[in-house]
């Protein structure tokens, strides 16, 4: 391959080849936990990309997992978006865990699964949101490609929230949670250009 061709490919961020593990040009969010971002190949939260949470029940860590990374994308000036969380969130933890809660707006469970997909896409293709986080219910493999897609336009961070995992997904990430041991379980079912399968057990 052409030298140049092969230099433009390789810095191109949004780009995988089949051949290829995670391209070193996405950097990763740091998740807070050393145990985590170690099997994580980005070292941390993928950037600019679509993350999916699958757990059995919400209230069992979910949130603490994502409190590090909240805090610090919140505090770059951008907007940290819930939509149709199931539980109205407790202000005092995210104080606490260092929120800015002057960057963090709510769209409160009132709309159709439709609409709830309609307000991520567009949060996420707008450069004014660093994270939004959504309870969307069910999605068709084609809705999660087009928020894997705005979330890359955007440059920002998404996090969908489902109770059951539906197999092959267009998300970079897709992560099984589970409570264990007084803490969380968090096993890699899925990452964008490779093939781990990791687990790790982390205390919050």
């Amino acid at each position: 391959m052409n030298g140049e061709l092969e230099k433009l490919l390789h810095n191109n961020p949004s780009l995988w080849r089949g051949h290829d593990t995670v391209s070193s040009a996405m950097t990763g969010i740091k998740t807070g936990f050393t145990q985590l971002d170690d099997i994580l190949p980005w070292g941390g939260w993928p950037s600019n990309a679509l993350v999916e949470m699958v757990a059995p029940q919400w209230g069992i860590g979910e949130l603490q997992l994502l409190l590090p990374a909240m805090a610090r994308l919140s505090r770059q000036g951008r907007w940290l978006i819930w939509i149709a969380p199931p539980y109205l969130p407790y202000v005092s933890a995210l104080i606490q865990g260092g929120v800015d809660l002057n960057r963090t707006c709510i769209i409160p469970p009132e709309n159709s699964n439709e609409d709830v997909q309609w307000s991520m896409e567009k949060t996420l293709r707008t450069d004014a949101c660093c994270m939004a986080l959504a309870w969307p219910g069910k999605l068709a493999n084609h809705s999660i490609r087009r928020l894997q897609l705005a979330a890359e336009t955007g440059s920002s961070l998404g996090v969908i929230f489902r109770h059951t995992d539906t197999g092959a997904s267009a998300a970079a990430l897709r992560v099984l949670l589970s409570p264990e041991n007084g803490g969380l379980k968090v096993r890699i079912l899925k990452v964008r250009g490779g093939h781990r399968r990791d687990a790790v057990h982390l205390s919050l």
